[in-house]
């Protein structure tokens, strides 16, 4: 163990989407920055996340296209999918993401990185465990972007099956024949109906009663509609008691509501949730609380319970999305160095699931704003009755408005469609600028574009009763 610390004005423990930009900003304010990684630099959006998921979604979309050409009047014949070809295509985009950052800290100067394991010492001291040895870093300010890591659930024999993650299967050399999912939330349906979209069987077991549990139910059941038309097989309401395996497959035993069950794969994908990576940061030396799930304490500002110490990202438990640790980056040096009086309470956050149709949300869904006692109105529309998504021959989905009654501001919205994740952030938009949605009625659309159906939207909003 180093007896002597280095001194830095600021540690920052994670090179996440939030940790890299803060990194760079400070040091090129002039301040010493020590930039503390594990793993690959990026975080989980550029080397497990975002980046890759959404590379190969992109591969299973045209696969899509081509296996169905005939919707469009177009002949296409003996389609196949060539693993190893995407997966080197998602390898290209992801090296050159987490390269562009290498080049980044190469050429500024104040910005040092560290490779290896950070773990408090002490209130302002970070010990850093490096395949060489061990070194004492000291610093004024310090900020913990550590991310979060799939979580194993605890289900018999599932310890000895080579299970797959969000992690691992990006990396799976061959296409699987019927992929198990254990989970039918963000993660499992994105795979999901990309390895059906790539040719594989899929059956997806859920334990709550329907996939995406936190969305409107009218919501989730037009998407899982969606996915059952392309053959992915759900089971809701089902929990998964044992996984056994032979020398051919994996079998899963199953819970139901209609009794039990087994499901029979080749592959097995664990997609039930996230844990923060806390486990190993020896956060009591420096005063830093989590709660019981492990997640760092964090005020509205993201300030810990340890003086100078800030935490950004999933590890605090708050919405597990990119733009939110980048967002997270924009509240805390803004209120350090900018002098504003930024808050996690006050930002409208949108969101997307990339799945097909995608999902597109900002803001309270209708079940959760009538648990609020707003009074309602609620507007919707098919995606049947847009004219550009009947030209594209893409037309599963609606959009969906949720308004005060008493001051017509969009409380939320839904946005069920191809580009949903496009199209929502208007009117996220127009929630962050605090104008009522009638604003969007005298708007002129592009015709014909997916934003046009915008028409319909508001055209559609009518009071609603706002009891339970």
């Amino acid at each position: 163990m180093a007896t002597e610390s280095v001194k830095y004005d600021v540690i920052v423990i994670g090179s996440g989407q939030g940790g890299n930009p803060l990194a760079r900003q400070l040091a090129g304010r002039g301040e010493t920055v020590a930039l503390i990684e594990s793993g690959p630099l990026g975080g989980t959006c550029v080397n497990t996340g975002c980046t890759p998921t959404k590379a190969m979604i992109a591969s299973a979309q045209i696969a899509h296209y081509a296996r169905n050409a005939s919707r469009w009047g177009v002949r296409a014949s003996s389609v196949g999918v060539d693993l190893p070809a995407i997966l080197k295509r998602k390898d290209a985009i992801v090296e050159k993401s987490r390269s562009g950052w290498q080049k980044k800290i190469d050429q500024q100067e104040n910005w040092r990185l560290y490779r290896g394991r950070a773990r408090f010492v002490g209130p302002k001291q970070v010990c850093v465990d490096s395949e060489t040895s061990p070194e004492i870093l000291e610093g004024k300010r310090i900020f913990i972007d550590t991310g979060a890591a799939p979580a194993i659930p605890r289900i018999s024999g599932l310890e000895s099956i080579p299970y797959l993650t969000n992690v691992t299967l990006l990396d799976l050399r061959e296409l699987p024949k019927c992929l198990l999912v254990l989970g039918g939330g963000y993660v499992g349906l994105e795979f999901g109906q990309m390895f059906r979209r790539f040719g594989g069987e899929v059956a997806i077991v859920q334990r709550a009663p329907r996939i995406l549990p936190s969305e409107d139910e009218d919501v989730t059941a037009e998407l899982q509609r969606a996915l059952e038309s392309e053959g992915i097989e759900f089971h809701l309401n089902a929990r998964a008691t044992k996984v056994e395996r032979d020398d051919r497959n994996i079998t899963l035993s199953i819970e139901g509501a209609n009794g039990a069950a087994k499901l029979s794969g080749s592959h097995l994908l664990v997609a039930t949730g996230r844990a923060p990576n806390t486990q190993d940061l020896d956060l009591d030396k420096a005063g830093v609380q989590i709660n019981e799930k492990g997640y760092i304490v964090v005020n509205e500002r993201l300030e810990t319970t340890a003086p100078d110490i800030w935490a950004l990202g999933d590890v605090t438990g708050g919405p597990a999305f990119t733009h939110i640790s980048y967002n997270d980056y924009q509240i805390v040096y803004g209120n350090l160095y900018e002098d504003r009086n930024l808050s996690t309470s006050a930002r409208i956050v949108p969101y997307a699931v990339y799945t097909d149709p995608s999902l597109g949300r900002v803001g309270l869904t209708e079940k959760a704003a009538r648990a609020q006692g707003h009074r309602l109105k609620i507007g919707t529309t098919p995606m049947s009755h847009v004219a550009r998504a009947v030209e594209r021959g893409e037309t599963a989905g609606f959009m969906k408005l949720v308004v005060d009654a008493a001051t017509d501001r969009i409380l939320g919205a839904s946005i069920l469609s191809s580009e949903g994740g496009e199209l929502v952030q208007i009117l996220s938009t127009l929630m962050l600028a605090e104008k009522p949605y009638t604003l969007l009625k005298g708007a002129i659309y592009i015709h014909p574009t997916l934003a046009e159906g915008f028409f319909g939207l508001m055209d559609s909003v009518k009071p609603v009763e706002s009891s339970l």
